[in-house]
């Protein structure tokens, strides 16, 4: 079976907003509705698995009901303090109503609401010859490394670096073998699904993510994401920003 742990279990704290970011209206829907609708329109997922802060576990299931009539494919379940923690959650509601089969979990931000269903299927199908798989894209500005705060220690070929985006998804029994194997101090620096693979040299697919598959992360995303929202359905403004995504994208491949 296919889940998905769809993460949304913040509280908003980088945005200083009066409520979890994945409330906020974009476009004159929740982030979260946005996110929940685009992989409701894959046929091979079979659950949704959206993740809550306990104090809006009530909120997120009216969402749920106003937005997707209470659908049998989406269950609302406590989120960890942790991005892992909430990533085991999601395992631990699989491993409690399933069986053992090799299921497969894929994980996404909720504030990714432009994710295609393209993106999630390649995601899906890349775990046919891998045990964990990643989108990414390539980074266009020089990073620099700082191990002390204010103080240059490392800059990067900007070639060899890719940014992460998700769907990222990965074989959950897989997952928990090579978890049980950690360490405390490997489990502590663990911000992702993919780091755990990587600790123990697991076989990862990096493949082609999408730049407008951004996260809302910032008040000015908010504004980035209402106006590609608002202006996506006229044509022209599409047809533009594709020839200039492929133009830029294509320079950075070269």
């Amino acid at each position: 079976m296919i889940f998905v742990a769809m993460l949304s279990g913040g509280i908003g704290t980088r945005m200083k907003l009066d409520k979890p970011k994945q409330f906020e209206i974009v476009g004159n829907k929740p982030i979260l509705a946005h996110s929940i609708e685009k992989f409701l329109e894959v046929d091979e997922i079979d659950k949704i698995i959206v993740s809550s802060p306990e104090s809006h576990i009530t909120t997120t299931k009216d969402l749920i009901k106003n937005y997707f009539n209470d659908d049998s494919r989406i269950v609302v379940i406590l989120g960890g303090e942790t991005r892992n923690g909430t990533i085991l959650n999601s395992i631990d509601y699989v491993k409690s109503n399933y069986d053992d089969g090799d299921h497969i979990l894929i994980t996404h931000d909720a504030p990714r609401i432009f994710v295609s269903t393209e993106l999630i299927r390649k995601s899906i199908e890349e775990l046919e010859d891998h045990d964990a798989a990643s989108p990414v894209i390539p980074a266009v500005d020089v990073i620099f490394e700082s191990k002390e705060k204010g103080k240059l220690t490392d800059i990067p070929l900007r070639k060899n670096l890719v940014h992460s985006q998700t769907p990222q998804s990965f074989k959950i029994n897989k997952f928990l073998e090579i978890y049980q194997d950690l360490s405390e101090d490997e489990i502590s620096k663990l911000d992702e699904a993919m780091m755990l693979f990587f600790l123990r040299d697991g076989n990862i697919s990096l493949f082609e993510g999408d730049p407008s598959n951004f996260k809302i992360t910032r008040k000015i995303d908010l504004k980035i994401a209402e106006a590609y929202l608002n202006e996506w359905g006229k044509p022209w403004i599409l047809v533009n920003f594709i020839e200039n995504y492929l133009k830029k994208y294509r320079t950075l491949k070269n």
